[in-house]
């Protein structure tokens, strides 16, 4: 921040640029360790750098053959709602009863368009039943479908050893029984197996709160509120965060349950390109100028919607500039 006199305030503390030649020359100055840049020229400056994020290129022919795929997909897929609506082909897919005709659906038709045209031709390869620990190796009940992936039947024979590529599993405490898991026995037998649930089903226990307390004080901030994992958590919670006449700053690769919440809020929502503080600042000041769209005055909040790690790219956030975006708007 600045002041008419000159000067700059960090930490409270008025710092005279007079009396100190290392930040004039330099225009900086620190706080909580992080280095600022003052204000200069009636506008200040958060980058030193700005944010690149390096990602290996296709190849040309792979990004040609994807499109084509894709557009040959659809293409087929019309073909095939055309042949269900003309009673050719028989409609697997779950329908409507006759008496719900007059209600509102619940997804317009073309928002179930890939899942019943190509996901279902590809479905056996995802959400595999395993009967076995999830670790480096486990085993699969065998499936087969009659109805191209719409229905599966198990044939009761058990795949062995088969490669894990993917799980939750992720200390691998799931394979193995030693001395914490002897622990989680403890707790469970303690608190119960809906220890994690919300807390509309198990209330608040002691360890939510120490927990709390201890993120509290690893974030040097004087309260946080802790919610398990889930997709409730974001949708739910964020209408009650802002509504009519606030506005949300949301990342363009939030997760679906971030965008539900927005949308569920019913505040104004403006999209910045993905962990680019320049496209946020932009949105940022211009919120803060001209306000609500034709009435012109100030938002009553504004909310920025980020993911911490976004664990389909592993991008952990640039939260630092984020703050100071706030500090600065």
């Amino acid at each position: 921040m600045a002041n008419p006199g000159g000067g700059a305030v960090c930490n409270g503390n008025l710092h005279n640029h007079r009396k100190q030649s290392d930040s004039l020359q330099s225009g900086n100055c620190t706080k909580n360790g992080i280095v600022k840049e003052a204000q200069q020229n009636g506008k200040p400056h958060f980058y030193d750098k700005p944010i690149v994020e390096s990602f290996e290129e296709a190849p040309l022919h792979v990004m040609v053959f994807t499109y084509l795929g894709y557009g040959l997909g659809t293409l087929f897929g019309y073909f095939r709602d055309f042949l269900r609506n003309c009673g050719i082909e028989k409609c697997n897919a779950a329908v409507e009863r006759e008496e719900q005709k007059d209600f509102v659906p619940l997804y317009q038709n073309f928002e179930n368009f890939y899942t019943r045209n190509l996901y279902m031709r590809i479905r056996d390869n995802w959400n595999r039943p395993i009967c076995s620990a999830p670790s480096a190796l486990f085993d699969v009940m065998e499936r087969v479908s009659d109805d191209y992936n719409w229905t599966f039947r198990f044939t009761g024979r058990i795949i062995k050893d088969v490669i894990n590529m993917g799980s939750y599993n992720f200390l691998g405490l799931a394979a193995s029984y030693d001395e914490s898991m002897k622990t989680v026995k403890d707790v469970l037998e303690q608190y119960g197996l809906g220890v994690a649930s919300t807390r509309h089903e198990m209330g608040s226990l002691d360890k939510h709160k120490e927990l709390e307390n201890l993120v509290a004080e690893f974030l040097n901030v004087e309260a946080a509120m802790v919610f398990g994992m889930g997709f409730a958590t974001n949708s739910m919670n964020i209408p009650a965060l802002v509504g009519k006449g606030c506005l949300i700053l949301s990342d363009e690769l939030n997760h679906a349950s971030l965008v539900l919440g927005a949308r569920l809020s019913g505040a104004t929502i403006r999209i910045f390109k993905h962990n680019n503080m320049q496209s946020l600042e932009k949105l940022l000041r211009d919120a803060v100028i001209y306000g609500q769209p034709r009435i012109r005055r100030a938002w009553k909040k504004i909310l920025i919607l980020v993911e911490g790690i976004y664990r389909t790219l592993w991008i952990i956030y640039e939260f630092t500039h984020i703050v100071l975006l706030m500090l600065h708007p």
